[in-house]
């Protein structure tokens, strides 16, 4: 079997075999097949797509090529949550202790941010003490002590995954359909769970752009999923718009407390409440009406909020903390950003108010960064509304004075008025079973 030979058949659209794949991975591996050739390869499933089985397959295989997590002596059915990434995405933090309040099993393997804001792992590490670097015993008796743990990622998750990411990033691959469906899934598979909810994002702030990728990758990803044996659904949302108020790790954490004691921005309770009604769905065939019925219950009982408080004290964290947010990182810096005229605010672009967040360091550029765990944006104001002329927009929360007017002329440079009120948008576009 040659290199050659399977990247001519990519190359006219022919689906490899089982055997192809499996030479394809153990040469990248080993090094044995070049750089240039891969890269090849990669082209072609960029111009050629993927058969459904093929993905599968190519998939499996990504997914074997490193460590993968056995979930099977745990109770219940476990599930995982998977978002594409957005701006002010802090789902996680409300959704796992949501979902693990209502009876489900979450063991979750989460990743550091690159890019405007911090990842889940790094929200997670702004609250005192609480680790994520958990060895496999550990996140084994977390989960089965208080059925919820969220851990790091092993350094020898999908190394497949890794290569192959490396060199669509220098061939302009990044965007292949099929490619980015088979990288996220390898790694859910990896990580083991019985169910997984995909949270698939589009808008100014998302990866994709508009719903119809949107769409597209959230049933290729499906079908991956079904064909590995996994219950696997999608719901498309809207990031068009930061979701909630909070930009940054500290004040993500603060704004996730907030939802999960029944306050905060509503269009965050909104999305945290439809992503585990969805979970539980998924995981116990329940309908939509009884599922929402039990994610209400369970945070106006105060059942959530408790079940993240064991969940941080499980993890080395210090749950008062949740008690007395202010306890958590604090920003030397809280500089107030005042609108410029009045009118409405027509369109905020997300991915400039994340931008804005980073250069006050709650992002990174390259993994060696060290995150301002207190830097970010919190919101006064969001699409829609109306303001007057001095009115506070937001506030930038920094430890570099420095970082302040670059940020602030970001931020306003992501705004658009108008004198008329904007058509309000959906939070949920749409939702793939």
């Amino acid at each position: 079997m040659r290199m050659f030979d399977l990247i001519q058949k990519k190359k006219r659209g022919i689906a490899l075999e089982a055997s192809e794949i499996q030479f394809l991975f153990s040469g990248l591996l080993s090094g044995e097949i070049p750089d240039y050739q891969v890269s090849a390869f990669l082209m072609a499933v960029y111009f050629r797509g993927m058969e459904p089985q093929e993905q599968t397959q190519f998939t499996l295989a990504m997914a074997d090529s490193g460590d993968q997590l056995d979930l099977s002596h745990l109770p219940g059915i476990t599930v995982d949550k998977h978002s594409t990434g957005g701006v002010g995405d802090k789902t996680t933090l409300v959704v796992a202790p949501l979902a693990a309040a209502c009876g489900l099993t979450v063991a979750k393997m989460s990743g550091k941010g690159l890019g405007h804001t911090g990842g889940t792992i790094d929200k997670l590490e702004s609250i005192p003490g609480f680790r994520t670097d958990l060895s496999k015993e550990e996140f084994f008796s977390a989960v089965q002590s208080i059925g919820l743990a969220v851990a790091g990622q092993s350094g020898n998750l999908v190394p497949a995954d890794k290569l192959l990411y490396a060199l669509r990033d220098v061939t302009a691959t990044v965007d292949s359909l099929p490619l980015i469906a088979s990288s996220i899934m390898s790694k859910k598979i990896a990580a083991g769970a019985d169910a997984i909810l995909l949270d698939v994002k589009t808008g100014s702030g998302a990866f994709m752009k508009t719903k119809e990728e949107a769409a597209a990758l959230a049933k290729e990803m499906i079908t991956i999923g079904k064909n590995a044996g996994r219950k696997t659904a999608a719901l498309i949302t809207n990031m068009d718009v930061p979701l909630g108020n909070a930009i940054g790790n500290a004040l993500e954490v603060e704004e996730a407390v907030e939802i999960l004691r029944g306050e905060g921005c509503p269009d965050l309770q909104e999305v945290c409440t439809v992503l585990a009604s969805n979970m539980l769905m998924l995981c116990n065939g329940w309908d939509e009406e009884t599922a929402r019925a039990q994610v209400k219950e369970a945070i106006a009982s105060g059942r959530a909020f408790e079940q993240m408080k064991r969940w941080v004290a499980a993890q080395g964290g210090d749950p008062a903390v949740l008690d007395d947010t202010s306890k958590l990182p604090q920003a030397a810096i809280q500089h107030e950003i005042l609108a410029p005229c009045g009118g409405y605010l027509a369109h905020m672009d997300a991915q400039k108010i994340g931008e804005a967040s980073a250069l006050l360091g709650a992002g990174r550029q390259t993994k060696e960064d060290v995150i301002d765990f207190a830097a970010g944006v919190v919101l006064k104001k969001k699409t829609g509304e109306r303001v007057e002329a001095g009115e506070v927009l937001a506030v930038l929360h920094a430890n570099r004075a420095e970082s302040v007017p670059a940020a602030e002329a970001a931020f306003l440079g992501a705004l658009q008025w108008s004198d008329t009120a904007p058509e309000k948008q959906p939070l949920i576009l749409g939702i793939v079973r």
